[in-house]
């Protein structure tokens, strides 16, 4: 099995900077994708940034992109999500997601496509 622990969220101000972590640990694969979604309080859950195996490909949700970026240390098994210029309605739980994939360069941004799921870390924006 496969356990993702998500990090580094916390209450902050809008405009603020937040990194948070997402560490794979358990049940190891050649190669898989990575992915952040978030759900806030009474609604579905969205995506918001993908990363290839490679960190190559990136995408991102149009809601986030310019503000936030996604990376990865394979060596650590992590991948981070940088998000600067904070806005009130980031406010969510974030969750990361893996899918073991051969393919080195793919991303994904189905849910449907990810195959194990973390527990999230809550981020509070402030206004």
């Amino acid at each position: 099995q496969v356990q993702l622990v998500e990090s580094g969220g916390g209450l902050v101000q809008a405009g603020d900077s937040l990194r948070l972590s997402c560490a794979a640990s358990g049940r190891t694969f050649s190669s898989y994708a990575m992915g952040w979604f978030r759900q806030a309080p009474g609604k579905e859950r969205e995506f918001v940034a993908a990363i290839s195996w490679s960190g190559g490909n990136t995408y991102y949700a149009d809601s986030v992109k310019g503000r936030f970026t996604i990376s990865r240390d394979n060596a650590k098994s992590t991948v981070y999500l940088q998000m600067n210029s904070l806005k009130p309605e980031d406010t969510a739980n974030y969750i990361c997601a893996l899918r073991p994939t051969p393919q080195a360069t793919g991303v994904y941004s189905g849910e449907y496509e990810y195959d194990y799921w973390g527990q999230g870390t809550q981020v509070t924006v402030s206004s």
